[in-house]
């Protein structure tokens, strides 16, 4: 405890030393979180990929729409005051927000918006092709997007209509970065890379002001944010991975809030703290990696699905956290599909085995981020695949060493987390059911690209077709179809959805946690 202390105040976040009732400690104007940060690859928008990093950023820029902190249900203007869509030329026009400044005092102009749009197509790192998905390179971009007067408009080549393109705008790489600070500080080509990885460029309500990794993140309020400056004017992000330090901090007035808590944790809070539960898009999953040949045979897969103990894990460890959930759009999502037909039955896993001529034992590496639920559910599938003979080593990491793991294809089973690029169905249907270039050199950030998984061509297609269908009912159909197909006959079994309880001091108000990690804001907190 006096260790946390001493860090916060050497960050510059003076706490007082004794421990009263809890939020008691914390100043009013500063919101003082707990959490397990450790995924953060990046921060810089046209890198960050990780759920921590999609949080942080959500609360330094602003895209042209934008599902804000009032209403994460609704697509509403951002930079951009107002937007018209030309079907026929596959073209919208923005027009941009009057009076909208950087945090640095700069304006934003349409050049902004290009440039950083520019920006993410020419770097082509990890969430690159979320935009390079409407048909841009770094060689027609100059085409695709152009400035006039106080308008940029915006073109695409694919197969799709106006609605799917804001929803591809308002995701993480859409975000609009200050070109005129972010040019200060290039290096060798990078496009500022580098420094955007460690400091920020936007026009939110909070500027990045310290990042140490697996440390610390503190964000300091943008007093000239076009939408209102926020109350708290410091967010500080504590690196805490142990559950049990995020309680003791909490009851003990240390912190604000406490984001991992578990469900026997959440059950024994006392006085002076409240829980809120947030339905998330995340679902989680056990896949297998196509390189390993003794994880091929798809009755390894259908074998698979018979032996999670869905209901025995939901009813335990993850009450409260996740729900059973075994298709990979999320339920409570316009085209999920909702039916779980499989549950923990050992004998028939055997006998699906023993009918393909599967031979057992299967030895196999199991990777999972070294922290709280993760390594429990790793835990209890090691012991029921166990019964029929497929033997989990679980091989422990942060989450910034599983998921790059992940991304090289290096490992042989994986259980992780995904979590929509945007909200659209197409976005989970890409990530789970296709990849048309198998190729070690095709980097796709897609589930089965990282599994190696070589999708039929067929479901490839519906893939496709769903995306180009313009009748939003037929569409959400073909979409129920392809989950179906993939609970079928894939190396992914999806096991659960996410609801995050997030545990906080009773004074906290106005913190707004949406489905996924880009919905988290803090803008509106106070304390009362």
């Amino acid at each position: 405890m006096k260790l946390f202390r001493a860090a916060l105040m050497a960050s510059a976040l003076t706490l007082p030393l004794a421990a009263g009732a809890a939020y008691a400690a914390t100043p009013a104007d500063a919101l003082v979180i707990a959490q397990n940060i450790d995924d953060i690859v990046a921060l810089d928008p046209a890198q960050a990929y990780e759920f921590s990093a999609g949080e942080i950023n959500a609360n330094l820029y602003d895209k042209l729409v934008q599902y804000d902190a009032e209403d994460t249900t609704v697509l509403a203007p951002g930079l951009a005051s107002e937007w018209v869509a030309d079907e026929e030329a596959k073209s919208l026009t923005f027009t941009i927000r009057d009076g909208a400044t950087f945090a640095s005092g700069n304006p934003v102009r349409p050049e902004d918006v290009k440039f950083s749009f520019k920006r993410v197509v020419t770097l082509n790192l990890t969430p690159a092709f979320i935009l390079t998905q409407l048909g841009w390179t770094p060689e027609n971009i100059d085409e695709m997007v152009t400035v006039d007067g106080n308008t940029v408009t915006v073109k695409w080549t694919g197969d799709f209509a106006s609605a799917f393109v804001l929803n591809v705008l308002a995701a993480r790489p859409g975000a609009i970065v200050d070109e005129v600070l972010v040019m200060e500080h290039e290096e060798n080509g990078d496009w500022g890379n580098a420094w955007l990885n460690t400091n920020s460029a936007g026009s939110g309500p909070y500027v990045l002001t310290d990042y140490r990794p697996a440390e610390l993140v503190r964000l300091t309020a943008n007093e000239s944010y076009w939408n209102g400056a926020p109350a708290m004017k410091q967010v500080l992000i504590r690196h805490v991975a142990e559950a049990a330090t995020q309680q003791l901090l909490l009851t003990s007035g240390d912190i604000d809030i406490a984001k991992n808590l578990t469900p026997d944790q959440i059950g024994g809070l006392g006085d002076g703290v409240k829980v809120e539960t947030y339905p998330q898009a995340a679902v989680h999953f056990l896949s297998f990696n196509q390189k390993t040949d003794e994880l091929t045979p798809p009755a390894v897969w259908e074998a698979a699905r018979y032996l999670v103990d869905y209901d025995g894990m939901t009813e335990t460890f993850l009450k409260g956290q996740m729900e059973k959930h075994q298709a990979f759009w999320p339920k409570g999502f316009p085209g999920s599909y909702d039916e779980t037909p499989f549950s923990l039955d050992v004998e028939k896993a055997k006998q699906i085995l023993a009918d393909a001529g599967v031979e057992t034992p299967i030895d196999v590496t199991l990777d999972v981020i070294n922290s709280a639920p993760f390594t429990d559910i790793a835990q209890s599938l090691q012991a029921t695949f166990a019964e029929a003979g497929i033997n989990f080593e679980i091989l422990p990491g942060t989450g910034a060493q599983v998921i790059t793991k992940y991304r090289d294809r290096t490992h042989e089973a994986m259980l992780l987390y995904w979590g929509p690029d945007f909200m659209d169905p197409h976005s989970n249907a890409k990530a789970f059911a296709y990849n048309s270039n198998n190729a070690d050199d095709n980097y796709t950030a897609t589930t089965t690209w990282r599994n190696a998984w070589a999708v039929p061509q067929e479901m490839n297609d519906a893939v496709n077709a769903a995306l180009a269908e313009a009748d939003q009912s037929k569409r959400n159909e073909m979409y129920t179809e392809l989950q179906k197909q993939v609970q079928a006959e894939s190396p992914i079994v999806i096991m659960f959805q996410a609801a995050l309880q997030i545990a906080m001091a009773e004074n906290v108000e106005g913190y707004v946690n949406g489905s996924n990690s880009d919905f988290v804001y803090y803008r509106l907190v106070t304390k009362n």
